[in-house]
């Protein structure tokens, strides 16, 4: 969330990078008005309540004396009371609007975030490895996985409809396996505190990280109790010091979370639905961090670069996105994605996305730390990145590392969390 001291003291700043996210910024207008009208509430209240305190007195010094306000003075309090109560109704009624608007505000992207109005804009900053040279008609992940009875999509979409799958003997293996050895890679190597989190959480814990209110139609909801099934353990992570005030010493924060992730994805449509490229439930590892403002950019690459390390592990050969500020997440202000390279069906995947968000995320979930003794508590800065999502690394396994018999072989990275060195051809 935006702080109302920036867009009252920043206006035209805030226009402007909104302009560069394609965003609507006539909405400042709006929520301006409301903040004066609010203020100006706030002060006719204040100066009511003044009068209303003074007036007491005197009555109070009067009976002490032995007399007695007139039925007009008591009169006049009635009136002023009733506008008391009046104006606060008003200044509820106006922050309830204005938190509405400005929960509907996206982040400001960093200066560092170039412009673009969408993903034709990103721009490609390196690559890693050379894609693998197969001297044999490579199959795309679907054919792969039927030829090995690894994945089932007629069964999954008899249990839950389209766009689900089931993953079978050396396919479930090897998903485990590679969450496994995910987990132990950025819990170990990397510092990351390892969490289980629940997949279920509250309407506030989906407006903290910024999913709620506007991306709603996208989530999965349980109406009877309003709970949410989460699209990233992002979401639970963000929250997890929700309405804390943290010392500096105990930051930076780095957590690391394996969890099932839920998404409508209503607007995916074409061959993105083929195979298991964009579903409706997926694994994902997620890194999280919780830093100190200034360095949070900094922060920001050592998580690319520990993303990037398990692609490495992996050999999957991949390039680094910066997304354009029209291009970037809701609440980010900084982004880079990472895609890998998939041979079979000759196209580059998302498997990583990391951002940093800077204090969007904390104002909305009131996540403080306080720089030293005595001193007012500030905001943190939160930072997310998939380490990686599953799908898509199952899909650049299976088509980089095929083999002419049919069978896959298996990174070595991997090897001693399968159990096995290759998925044999039936």
């Amino acid at each position: 969330m935006l702080s109302i001291e920036q867009i009252r003291t920043e206006t035209e700043a805030v226009r402007a990078a909104l302009i560069r996210r394609a965003e609507d910024d006539d909405c400042l207008d709006e929520i301006l008005a409301m903040d004066a009208r609010r203020r100006v509430a706030i002060t006719e209240g204040d100066e009511l309540r003044s009068r209303r305190n003074q007036v007491s007195r005197e009555i109070g010094q009067a009976r002490s004396q032995g007399g007695a306000p007139s039925d007009d003075i008591i009169a006049q309090m009635r009136k002023v009371g009733g506008q008391i109560g009046a104006l606060e109704d008003e200044v509820r009624d106006l922050d309830a609007r204005m938190n509405d608007a400005m929960l509907a505000l996206p982040n400001l992207p960093d200066i560092s975030t170039p412009d673009g109005l969408d993903e034709t804009c990103n721009q490609v900053l390196r690559h890693w490895g050379e894609p693998a040279a197969l001297d044999f008609e490579a199959l795309p992940h679907w054919d792969i996985a039927e030829q090995l009875g690894i994945i089932d999509f007629q069964r999954g979409v008899k249990l839950s409809g389209s766009r689900f799958y089931t993953l079978n003997g050396y396919g479930a293996r090897l998903e485990r396996a590679i969450i496994s050895w995910m987990l132990d890679l950025h819990g170990g190597e990397h510092g990351y505190t390892e969490v289980a989190l629940p997949i279920l959480v509250r309407r506030e814990i989906m407006e903290g990280s910024g999913n709620l209110p506007l991306f709603a139609e996208n989530l999965y909801h349980d109406e009877e109790d309003d709970l949410w099934l989460i699209p990233t353990a992002e979401v639970p992570v963000t929250n997890l010091h929700r309405d804390e005030i943290l010392s500096a010493d105990e930051l930076p924060l780095y957590y690391v979370a394996h969890t099932p992730c839920f998404r409508r994805e209503k607007a995916a449509a074409g061959r993105d639905t083929r195979g298991i490229k964009r579903v409706h439930q997926f694994n994902k590892v997620e890194m999280y961090k919780f830093v100190e403002p200034d360095t949070s950019f900094d922060e920001l690459e050592k998580l690319l670069g520990n993303a990037e390390t398990v692609c490495q592990r992996l050999g999957l050969p991949y390039r680094i996105l910066q997304l354009c500020a029209g291009d970037i997440s809701f609440p980010s202000a900084k982004s880079y994605d990472i895609e890998v390279w998939a041979a079979g069906s000759q196209e580059w995947l998302e498997v990583s996305s990391c951002s940093n968000c800077t204090d969007f995320q904390a104002r909305r979930s009131n996540i403080r730390y306080r720089p030293g003794v005595g001193e007012r508590p500030r905001f943190v800065h939160t930072l997310n990145g998939s380490g990686l999502a599953l799908p898509r690394v199952i899909i650049a396994i299976l088509e980089n590392y095929q083999q002419p018999d049919g069978s896959v072989v298996i990174p070595e990275a991997l090897r001693p969390y399968t159990g096995f060195d290759r998925i044999p051809s039936s």
